[in-house]
């Protein structure tokens, strides 16, 4: 009786799971797909607010945000970023090699090519690693590692559901709006970054999940360090038209600063790329504590550049040397390896920027000097826009940090100047892409295994076939009674057959083909399918469930050009 319940429960379980596979594999938008999106990205924002509360802990026990600037060159805490190095390299020395690669544009290349899976080991290297990198004050943010965990995170759980490789891609990508949102409460940034950098496309069927993760991601920030809006303190007042040229000439000095600090960042990152970590780690320390005895406001993510711009009405010569001092650290930090993420430094940079502009201006035509907050919160929209080719995001995100509307119409006329310039007349590349291509790590899909990523095979497969087992005697009579169903014949040493019946012209006499198919996991998509029979564009592939002994499908090379042909109308 024991047995009974346990064989009931267990074939209840299969068919759940099968059915679930089922309606995940079509490329459609799902209740199973949201839902399994809401659990995913609440356990990511969880890794990603102890993370948050992890950093805060840090820099409450350094209270390196309210250095004094005037003794800093005294103080004990100049030396945090060596101290920060060390750390980094010990943790990296103690974790595989394996697992070194991380960040925004190691996560791009897997949700390219491998459908967003990331090592469950990877988890702790860019935890803690990144951990050390915030506390040790380098100039860099905490985006880059909220992308990573959140990523990571939801595709691991993915695997261990056996989620068709179509639905891990997607949980991916709800992963990574999830830790966006959850670190800098905005959900809709989340929503478009995710989009515009990480996925690179627009599909309805990823937009629910990812819009869904984003609100889980954003409501685990609030719940835990309320409904802060980072920047909401900048005073932005509305500017007159008639300032608008004025906005203009400030897009295209931003498109230069821009420019120039993403062809430094990538030369420094292709100079010093196959050195040793220990060297690339102790440079960048030496070099952001050196920064900090001069400029400390320089060091951290955005925060002490942003809040001395604002607050401290430094003079012109000290904001240029502060540009420069950010510029440096920046790209020490990012370009020799130092785990973190890009979007708070350019923050800063942009603030600094933006702040410079407004001085500048304001020396010529008084009547722009009420208007710093604005030139600031443009800096740094403009900034993150060129330097990432994610306009829109920076946009959106600016946006819901500073919670005012009114930054809308002038950071767009900024950006589009700034942006076409860095584009086209300097030749700018994304950032993230560029940095794949340092690294030697894959991003490109052909057009027609893109779309062929997004169906997983048991949308497609012929579930009506027929397979015989070491008894070839048979064959001729399964043939006969298969009604045009497949037949697929398992031969001695357990390989896959499709059997065929060939006509003779000379005698109309009948006889059996044999030729050997490969076979797919039913968790695969159909661009498996499609590497596998595009050279010779005919045959079949067989589709297995748990081990190639449970065969549940057959696809042939007919169908699959089907849904080639669907996909391009």
């Amino acid at each position: 009786m024991q047995q009974t319940i346990t064989t009931k429960i267990a074939n209840i379980k299969t068919y759940l799971r099968t059915r679930l596979k089922d309606q995940l594999s079509q490329s459609k938008i799902t209740v199973q797909l949201c839902l399994l999106a809401v659990v995913f990205s609440v356990l990511a924002s969880a890794v990603i607010v102890l993370f948050r509360l992890l950093i805060e802990w840090a820099n409450n026990a350094t209270q390196t945000t309210n250095l004094d600037f005037t003794v800093i060159s005294y103080d004990w805490r100049v030396l945090l970023p060596l101290f920060g190095a060390f750390f980094i390299w010990i943790f990296a020395k103690l974790g595989s090699k394996r697992y070194k690669r991380m960040g925004i544009a190691y996560v791009l290349h897997k949700v390219k090519i491998y459908y967003g899976k990331i090592p469950l080991a990877s988890i702790p290297a860019q935890f803690f690693q990144a951990f050390f990198a915030l506390a040790g004050n380098f100039s860099v943010g905490k985006e880059g590692p909220a992308v990573h965990l959140g990523a990571a995170c939801a595709s691991i759980l993915a695997e261990r559901f056996q989620l068709p490789n179509n639905s891990v891609r997607i949980m991916c990508a709800s992963g990574i709006a999830a830790g966006i949102a959850a670190i800098y409460n905005a959900p809709l940034a989340a929503v478009i970054f995710v989009f515009e950098v990480i996925l690179r496309e627009y599909k309805i069927h990823y937009f629910f999940p990812i819009m869904i993760a984003a609100i889980c991601g954003t409501l685990s920030s609030r719940l835990f360090f309320g409904d802060v809006h980072e920047f909401e303190a900048i005073q932005v007042i509305h500017i007159p038209l008639d300032h608008y040229p004025l906005l203009a000439v400030g897009g295209l000095i931003l498109g230069c600063v821009a420019a120039a600090f993403n062809y430094g960042l990538l030369f420094v990152t292709a100079r010093h790329q196959h050195k040793p970590l220990y060297q690339r780690l102790l440079l960048a320390g030496i070099v952001t504590t050196l920064i900090g005895l001069i400029y400390p406001q320089a060091l951290g993510s955005s925060d002490l550049a942003i809040d001395h711009v604002l607050s401290q009405n430094p003079g012109l010569i000290l904001l240029l040397g502060l540009l420069v001092a950010k510029a440096i650290a920046t790209i020490a930090a990012i370009g020799l390896g130092v785990p973190g993420g890009l979007i708070g430094p350019l923050y800063g940079l942009g603030a600094i920027i933006g702040a410079i502009l407004s001085m500048a201006i304001a020396s010529i035509f008084p009547s722009t000097a009420p208007f710093i907050g604005l030139y600031t919160v443009i800096g740094m929209t403009a900034m993150m826009g060129v330097c990432l080719s994610a306009p829109l995001a920076a946009l959106v995100a600016l946006l819901e940090l500073t919670n005012d509307a009114s930054i809308i119409l002038p950071a767009m006329f900024v950006s589009i100047p700034a942006y076409l310039l860095a584009y086209q007349t300097f030749k700018t590349k994304p950032i993230f892409l560029q940095q794949l291509t340092i690294m030697g790590l894959e991003y490109k899909v052909p057009v027609v295994e893109l779309g062929l990523q997004k169906i997983g095979v048991r949308a497609v497969m012929n579930r009506n076939f027929v397979v015989v087992n070491q008894q070839p005697q048979l064959l001729l009579e399964v043939m006969k009674r298969a009604e045009g169903r497949p037949v697929l014949f398992r031969n001695k040493q357990h390989e896959i057959e499709m059997v065929q019946l060939a006509m003779h012209n000379n005698d109309n006499a009948s006889s059996l083909s044999h030729h050997k198919i490969e076979g797919v996991s039913d968790n695969m998509t159909l661009c498996e399918v499609y590497r596998l029979l595009a050279p010779t564009r005919t045959g079949e592939v067989y589709v297995y469930q748990d081990s190639t002994d449970n065969i549940i499908g057959v696809i042939g090379w007919r169908d699959l050009y089907q849904q080639i042909r669907q996909a391009q109308e």
